[in-house]
């Protein structure tokens, strides 16, 4: 299977240059299962590979930059952690690829938007897959290109258009950060991969400025793609491409490339505590921060948007309190039960006309009822409940976060709640009640064709059943998931031997379950007994529900203090330095040659007299000069 490994990456290229040079060749839904052929190939090489891999494998396929010392091959890194990555990339985009044919089936730019998704998921393997760190910021940088791309598909809106110049500058100033990371890579251990980076660290002694500074600097390049504290403002915006495209880039794909990267580089991470720590401070104020945000959203897409932002905090977290596997366990858990909301959202769309006001909405439970329940476990499984998906991972980041540190784990107890809260109002709110929409919306509702609510199911299934692949100590002694894991991962001194007692899991287990059980009664209660179905004049429109509905103005304070004073500076240097100075001296020049040239043809009178006089006057000046000059 080893020899296949090339083809993983290579088929949805193949699919992107087919469809792409050819799309207008293409009739019907041919683009869609050609595209969709391809990433499944991909995901059955993938399986392959998770059954026959006993080890780490580095396969050098031929050199790519060849510069003096430096050397940079073309090679893949196969191991336990790129492999879960290839399965969650393949498998669950295969699933978004197939749901996307119903979806996008009367676009008429279907063929364009599955050459981009299949080069989207080419440059996301090439992250995972790639054995050093230039070929993994090649995909890095890929993938952004490809938000671009998908994100302003529908590039006839200039809103649309907007937020894609929006996700791509502000993962450039990410990237920034990790472009310099990998620089003094090169110049600490003198080379770029993986393997040689990676056994010279694990000879340095913990806290070195360096290493420090090198973990620090690709963390930035992790805030920025997947959208933490302050770089995450992109993320909600993404929402202007097509729903297939949020699934996407939210649950299999781009928004965990900072995780992934996190946890490949686990060696150097491990020896720089304080990196840990920052980690864990912009995690914990990531997720508390856009759970407040996506209780007060009315547009379904933007309520799951900074949930997502939010299990991304969890997810660093996890990272930063040294749970690497952990970590990618929730991960993983997510790809499932968000890909599912996302994908069961865009049914809700799709029913409802291009709708996207949960106010507008109401009653779809049995109109939609296949769409209502997948809906249902997603919104189960991200709020914990057990024995979803959500609940073994969660509850795992909640111990691994209580054994670290007290207040940290009641921040995070606290977030839970919050997703539990704003996860069943939008559940209630698009589900229950009397429809609020129009006329002509109620009488088109129908349920989505089976080409996508295939895929839903089979993403429920997954997001019911995921989270037995790592139960707790309290159920299991066997972790499947952390064990796969172990021989690629180093954990720090410091976590060795904090695992959390028995006592204190069935405790947390206990509490959570009858929390939510509250939680749900009081939000039922609230949003389909009581009908609070506008929050704006519910509320009263009070100065707290009016921040978080505005997301607390980050984006106007950007504008403010960003935005606004480049666009200044370079008005003014258009206006002074471009204008006057640079176009002033070409100016110059050219309004001295036209002047000299004016003067001079005045010279050229046609008077033969005055001719032969001056060139007279000019002899005796070269016989004076011959005489007198030298």
């Amino acid at each position: 299977m080893l020899q296949l490994v090339w083809l993983i990456p290579v088929l949805p290229l193949i699919g992107f240059l087919a469809i792409g040079l050819f799309q207008k060749k293409f009739t019907g839904k041919s683009a869609g299962i050609i595209a969709s052929a391809t990433v499944f190939i991909s995901f059955v090489i993938s399986c392959g590979l998770f059954f026959q891999l006993s080890s780490a494998q580095t396969i050098d396929y031929f050199d790519w930059i060849n510069v003096g010392s430096l050397k940079i091959p073309i090679s893949f890194l196969i191991d336990p952690v790129s492999i879960v990555m290839l399965l969650i990339i393949t498998g669950v985009g295969f699933l978004i690829h197939v749901y996307s044919i119903g979806y996008m089936g009367h676009d008429e730019g279907f063929a364009r938007f599955f050459s981009y998704m299949n080069l989207f998921i080419f440059f996301m393997l090439i992250l995972v897959m790639g054995s050093n760190y230039v070929l993994m910021f090649a995909g890095w940088e890929g993938v952004g290109l490809c938000s671009y791309l998908l994100i302003g598909f529908w590039f006839k809106n200039n809103n649309y258009n907007k937020a894609a110049n929006k996700a791509f500058i502000m993962n450039r100033m990410g990237d920034l950060g990790f472009l310099l990371g990998i620089i003094l890579i090169y110049v600490t251990f003198g080379s770029v991969r993986f393997s040689e980076v990676f056994s010279g660290a694990a000879k340095l002694p913990d806290n070195q400025p360096v290493i420090v500074a090198i973990t620090m600097l690709l963390f930035i390049g992790a805030m920025g793609k997947s959208a933490q504290i302050p770089l995450y403002t992109w993320l909600p915006d993404a929402m202007a491409g097509p729903t297939p495209v949020s699934a996407l880039i939210h649950a299999a794909t781009m928004v965990t490339a900072g995780i992934y990267m996190v946890v490949r580089s686990n060696i150097l991470y491990s020896i720089a505590p304080p990196t840990l720590e920052f980690i864990t401070v912009i995690g914990t104020a990531t997720a508390i921060f856009s759970a407040t945000i996506a209780l007060t959203q009315t547009d379904i897409k933007k309520v799951l948007a900074y949930s997502t932002v939010s299990q991304l905090g969890y997810m660093f977290v996890a990272l930063g309190v040294g749970a690497y596997s952990t970590g990618l366990f929730h991960v993983t858990t997510h790809a499932f039960f968000k890909a599912l909301l996302f994908l069961a959202a865009g049914s809700v769309i799709h029913a409802m006309s291009g709708e996207q006001d949960i106010r507008n909405m109401g009653g779809l439970k049995k109109k939609l009822p296949i769409t209502h329940f997948v809906f249902l476990v997603g919104v189960l499984a991200i709020s914990g409940i057990p024995p979803f998906a959500g609940f073994f991972s969660k509850d795992e980041i909640l111990a691994m976060a209580g054994v670290q540190s007290k207040p940290l784990f009641i921040l995070l107890a606290v977030t839970s709640v919050l997703t539990a809260v704003y996860m069943f109002r939008l559940y209630f709110m698009t589900f229950f009640g009397s429809f609020r929409g129009t006329h002509d919306q109620e009488h088109h509702l129908h349920e989505s064709p089976s080409v996508m609510t295939m895929p839903l199911i089979v993403l429920a299934i997954l997001s019911a059943l995921g989270g037995f692949l790592g139960l707790p100590s309290v159920f299991s002694e066997h972790h499947l998931f952390k064990n796969y894991l172990s021989s690629s991962l180093t954990v720090p001194s410091s976590v060795i031997h904090s695992e959390p007692s028995h006592y204190f899991e069935w405790a947390m287990i206990l509490v959570s379950i009858i929390t939510l059980i509250i939680l749900i009664a009081i939000t039922y209660n609230r949003y389909v007994k009581k009908g609070y179905v506008t929050p704006l004049a519910e509320i009263n429109f009070s100065k707290t529900f009016k921040t978080l509905y505005h997301k607390y103005y980050v984006d106007e304070i950007y504008e403010a203090l960003i935005v606004k004073p480049l666009y200044w500076l370079s008005d003014m240097f258009y206006k002074v330095f471009d204008l006057k100075i640079i176009d002033g001296t070409v100016n110059s020049v050219n309004k001295g040659v036209n002047a000299a040239s004016s003067t001079l043809r005045l010279m050229q009178t046609g008077n033969i007299g005055f001719y032969i006089f001056a060139m007279v006057v000019g002899v005796i000046l070269m016989l004076i000069y011959n005489l007198y000059g030298k």
